[in-house]
């Protein structure tokens, strides 16, 4: 087998936006927010179901996928590849957004139902050292949960470092497969959850159409010409940093330290400034 990187845009939608495999997103939605029993999601419906034309066509900055359950809650999952500025401020606003376009006008706020935030990151958002943490609306002093509609969750990939023989729950089973399925020849042993072993078998990229195959590298190739062009912009500021810190006393060790550059470049750069 030949699995998908599931933080790719196409992949990501492709399994969890998936309205014929329904059972893949419950899964993972009851995983992430520990519901069991009578709490327990037994149907959804995905609001913005996986298109390959619609999302190879458009390069959209938010990749998500949005669901309703049997209650009326709203669900947005997020797969967020790089840290941006303003991240914390715009999931707020994202979230309270999409918990207000419930009601048209003149409707009663009774009708408003809980809209829950899923973010999945590729970098380290938070200071605490779990990879999976959740944040409500608390009485600062009592900690009285009374403002329960917007609630938030972040998944932070790179502080989730658990190998495959030491998975034991479900959350990270399925935090173990976004993460390192790309690096996987086969579906692991013991899986007893029938919406994870879906996601596996809708990750084998052997399994897919040629047109989703497409957009699959497609976007790849913009991700790494992203990434290019992030790490040319990074390293032309450092470059100012550097050109400031060589008027100054500063060796060319400590210049490279402030700036991240090889003390190889540094004296380069100062060979081309003639100091």
């Amino acid at each position: 087998m030949k699995f998908a990187d599931i933080k790719n845009d196409i992949a990501f939608r492709k399994i969890f936006g998936n309205e014929n495999k329904t059972e893949i997103l419950i899964s993972f939605l009851n995983a992430v927010l520990k519901l069991e029993g009578k709490k327990k999601i037994v149907w959804v419906q995905i609001l913005n179901p996986y298109q390959v034309p619609i999302v190879l066509g458009a390069k959209s900055t938010i990749l998500d996928v949005k669901a309703k359950d049997q209650i009326g809650n709203e669900y947005i999952v997020e797969m967020q590849v790089t840290d941006k500025i303003g991240f914390d401020k715009r999931v707020v606003y994202y979230t309270a957004k999409s918990y207000s376009a419930q009601l048209s006008v003149g409707e009663d706020f009774a009708k408003l139902k809980s809209t829950i935030f899923i973010g999945i990151l590729n970098f380290t958002f938070l200071e605490s050292e779990h990879y999976l943490s959740r944040h409500l609306i608390l009485d600062a002093n009592t900690y009285e949960h009374k403002l329960k509609d917007l609630d938030f969750n972040f998944i932070e990939l790179p502080k989730f470092n658990l190998e495959q023989k030491q998975l034991q729950s479900l959350i990270e089973k399925w935090v173990f497969f976004i993460k390192n399925a790309e690096n996987l020849e086969v579906i692991p042993e013991g899986l007893d959850d029938e919406g994870l072993k879906t996601a596996y078998n809708e990750a084998n990229q052997h399994s897919w159409k040629k047109e989703d195959l497409e957009a699959y590298h497609y976007a790849q190739l913009r991700e790494m010409d992203e990434r290019a062009e992030k790490k040319l912009v990074e390293q032309k500021k450092a470059m100012e940093i550097a050109k400031s810190l060589l008027q100054t006393t500063l060796s060319h060790q400590d210049v490279a330290k402030h700036t991240g550059l090889t003390v190889e470049q540094i004296e380069q750069l100062r060979v081309e400034l003639n100091l």
